[in-house]
């Protein structure tokens, strides 16, 4: 071989082998930033009607504090906020990662009407979450689907729904808790929930032990009933707010809190609440929480369904709820 061939071929060797190193440069980069991409989801809210008066069951101001905070905190995270309930356009739901109600619940449930669409959309892996009052439906009428889809729910003559304040010592180790810490907080804090058998899939999120004082009223569908006075009474540990995964697929959460708008005022509770929804969403959570601030007292006075009455004082709420202040 001529020394001008061994060159030509040395020449195209070299090339092939920078073009080879190239094409490798290349899918191993591709590859990176596909694991490193944002991992884009949909939030969809429902929120409830007007329903208590002035910062009560404020199911549109909290879903909107909710969603704003989490588009801060997880800008690949995209909310939206239906309000009346339910949305006249059913397809908002579609490729919804999770779907949030916050409403008012019972016989007048949104979802009552809806169960069969709800249930596609969950049985398909959306994630679902209810705040408060949206925990509760009719026993014989969505009550089967609420424990399959949620876990857990409040079943009337069973579960009971006082006022009380709870006081959280000790969180699990999950990522709804993450950047979260033990706290009290004074709220209608439904408990003793009806679970799925054995609590499969279940995890406690907020566990506290109710006091006597949660027993003074008769029994009846929401106060009280022979079960539960004798759990509170052997001071057994009621639970609050719980994550559960689903047998099929999917991630839900069940939170009692919420009567009180100004608890959305409390970082832990935020960021607890705001984690929850990510996480049923199937997004990550970081190691410390997202990161979210209570709202402050004068975001809260706004945007409610009513306008405050005469007797309102705000510095006396914030005082009364812990509301951190706006420098925090």
């Amino acid at each position: 071989m001529s020394l001008c061939a061994i060159a030509n071929f040395a020449a195209r060797g070299c090339c092939g082998l920078v073009l080879l190193g190239l094409c490798l440069t290349s899918t191993l980069t591709n590859a990176q930033e596909a694991k490193e991409a944002p991992q884009w989801k949909k939030v969809v809210f429902l929120a409830g009607n007007p329903s208590h008066g002035y910062g009560a069951h404020e199911h549109l101001a909290g879903c909107r504090i909710l969603a704003e905070a989490i588009e801060r905190a997880a800008p690949e995270v995209t909310c939206k906020v239906y309000p009346g309930g339910w949305p006249e356009d059913e397809s908002v739901l579609n490729k919804a990662d999770t779907i949030v109600m916050y409403c008012d619940g019972g016989g007048g449930h949104p979802a009552l009407k809806h169960l069969d669409t709800l249930g596609k959309h969950i049985e398909s892996g959306a994630g679902f979450v209810c705040l408060h009052y949206a925990v509760e439906i009719p026993n014989d009428h969505g009550g089967p689907e609420f424990l399959k889809w949620l876990g857990g729910y409040f079943e009337t003559h069973w579960s009971v729904n006082p006022h009380w304040t709870a006081d959280f010592t000790k969180l699990p180790d999950h990522a709804i808790t993450r950047g979260v810490k033990p706290f009290a907080a004074n709220d209608e804090w439904y408990f003793h929930m009806r679970f799925v058998p054995d609590m499969t899939g279940v995890t406690p999120i907020l566990t506290a032990v109710p006091p006597q004082e949660t027993m003074l009223r008769s029994d009846g569908p929401h106060s009280g009933n022979p079960a539960v006075r004798k759990e509170v009474a052997r001071g057994v540990p009621q639970h609050m707010a719980w994550a559960y995964e689903r047998p099929g697929g999917g991630r839900s959460f069940g939170f009692t809190g919420g009567h009180y708008h100004w608890n959305w005022g409390r970082s832990d509770i935020l960021r607890l609440v705001s984690n929850a929804i990510v996480w049923t969403a199937g997004a990550d959570i970081p190691s410390d929480g997202l990161a979210v601030s209570g709202a402050p007292i004068e975001v809260l006075e706004g945007g409610q369904d009513e306008e405050p009455p005469s007797s309102f004082d705000a510095e006396k709420t914030r005082e009364e709820f812990r509301v951190e202040s706006a420098s925090r």
